[in-house]
């Protein structure tokens, strides 16, 4: 059994503008098939706008709210809930007055390569 800690994970700035934290993947975890990480935004703060054309993403929100963009349509989000990005969706999120924080489930796992910048 794997189980990591959150405090364990350690935390950097993607190349979207977010900071994350990889809680589970291929290197941390021994997940083949799919990756989890955290992510947070400061106040008014928006991940670039972007694509994935393999991986599939479920955000789920865990505190705050903001807005999230997939294909040109917005969404206010807030705590609980799940977005679907589905390949090749573009995509971003902004926080909103208070500091954004949720989930990325990535099938299969997160890769640099497979990101996409307009």
């Amino acid at each position: 059994m794997e189980v990591r800690s959150r405090a364990d994970a350690e935390p950097f700035t993607t190349a979207d503008g977010s900071t994350i934290r990889v809680l589970i993947d291929a290197d941390a975890g021994g997940a083949r098939n799919q990756s989890l990480a955290e992510a947070t935004l400061a106040p008014g703060q928006a991940t670039e706008r972007h694509y994935h054309a393999e991986t599939e993403e479920l955000y789920v929100v865990l505190a705050g709210s903001g807005e999230m963009e997939v294909d040109g349509e917005r969404r206010e989000v807030g705590a609980g809930d799940a977005v679907l990005l589905p390949p090749g969706a573009w995509h971003r999120i902004r926080a909103a007055e208070d500091e954004l924080r949720f989930l990325c489930c990535c099938a299969p796992p997160y890769r640099h390569e497979d990101t996409f910048f307009a």
